[in-house]
């Protein structure tokens, strides 16, 4: 699997993609700021996108999304529970100064346990609320790899300040799907580098008793 990202915006969102060389075929991740860059280098590829996938409905994850249309007719996927958070898209984007059209809504509803295909690879589709209601990760079992989204990153966790974030529901998800994974998965996040469960697990100063308890 080759995963390459693409960093955007004010908030240096990551956008990714997941390629299969074998086939070709492709999964696009959270089309954000850099989104222009990620097509360019898949039609460089000649790459098959399959699939689009939204881990979240926040604006800075789904600003490219028009773009993406615009190059593929593949699906775009997201959990039903977000979605009068990606209806306001104009409007949160409007907020950071970011003009921002309305979008069509995502072709196909994800739930917990959906798969989402591509080449010779799958993406485990888990719901993890707690960012916002309706966040998923992405799990690749046979690479040890996760797309975590807005649920953990590199030293920190999820903000839970926005509406339908929620601090006790956060913790949850990551205690329940992150450090219930091995430690040698690799963690792509919504913002900052990559990481491992190890790392954090030795690191992350909310990954702590007190926070992974829920006594907040």
């Amino acid at each position: 699997m080759v995963i390459e990202t693409f960093t955007g915006g004010q908030f240096l969102q990551n956008g990714y993609f997941a390629l299969c060389e074998d086939t070709g075929q492709s999964v696009i991740i959270d089309p954000g700021a850099g989104t222009a860059r990620m097509l360019a280098e898949l039609a460089d590829r000649r790459s098959t996108v399959v699939g689009v996938v939204l881990t979240h409905g926040h604006f800075d994850h789904i600003e490219g999304l028009n773009q993406v249309r615009d190059f593929t007719d593949a699906p775009v996927y997201m959990h039903p529970l977000d979605g009068y958070i990606f209806e306001q898209f104009p409007a949160q984007a409007a907020q950071f100064g970011v003009e921002g059209k309305s979008l069509k809504p995502p072709d196909i509803n994800l739930s917990d346990g959906d798969a989402i295909e591509f080449g010779n690879f799958s993406l485990d589709v888990l719901h993890t609320p707690g960012h916002s209601p309706g966040h998923v990760i992405l799990v690749d079992k046979s690479k040890r790899v996760a797309f975590v989204g807005d649920l953990i990153f590199k030293g920190s966790v999820g903000r839970t300040d926005l509406p339908g974030g929620d601090p006790r529901t956060l913790f949850r998800s990551i205690k329940e799907h992150i450090l219930t994974m091995s430690d040698e998965y690799r963690l792509f996040s919504g913002h900052g580098p990559s990481s491992t469960v190890r790392y954090e697990l030795e690191t992350n100063p909310f990954l702590t008793e007190r926070f992974m308890s829920n006594d907040l």
